[in-house]
């Protein structure tokens, strides 16, 4: 099964797409949208529903999973994340995908084993969990073993 997860945001609008299989997790791809306070409110939420649209055309994701809103103290930023939240499930519903929505202590919950886990020990756990360690790893070796060879060659 392959997913696409979102952690809207209109300053910046965060994902990952991983592949289950038998059990094993992969990362696929990860990124963000970035985007300025100065720009188009309109523009920077096409930017979002582009985005989620081109993902799913390039990846064909089995579903999609999306950070419900959490209300804070400051309501322009709950209306903000809101409306990312809207430009993500209109893409998903243009290509007839159904969306999960989780609420933020639930993920936590699911990825560290604690609800009220932080930033931090979120992004750990994620890191552990899709060894990522081992993939940036890989994508280092190459350089240096290429680095190594050349210094022995001399």
């Amino acid at each position: 099964m392959k997913v696409l997860g979102i952690d809207p945001g209109t300053a910046a609008c965060g994902y990952g797409i991983i592949q289950a299989d038998g059990g094993r997790l992969a990362a696929l791809e990860h990124g963000w949208w970035r985007s300025s306070a100065r720009e188009a409110p309109e523009l920077r939420l096409k930017r979002i529903h582009d985005g989620v649209t081109g993902l799913i055309a390039d990846h064909r994701p089995d579903a999609v999973a999306l950070e419900e809103s959490y209300v804070g103290a400051d309501a322009r930023i709950a209306l903000s994340v809101g409306q990312a939240r809207g430009a993500v499930l209109v893409a998903c519903a243009s290509a007839e995908l159904s969306c999960a929505e989780y609420p933020p202590a639930t993920v936590k919950q699911a990825v560290c084993g604690y609800g009220r886990a932080d930033k931090v020990q979120v992004q750990r756990m994620v890191a552990t969990i899709l060894a990522l360690d081992v993939a940036i790893c890989h994508i280092l070796a190459a350089p240096l073993a290429r680095a190594v060879a050349a210094g022995a060659a001399r």
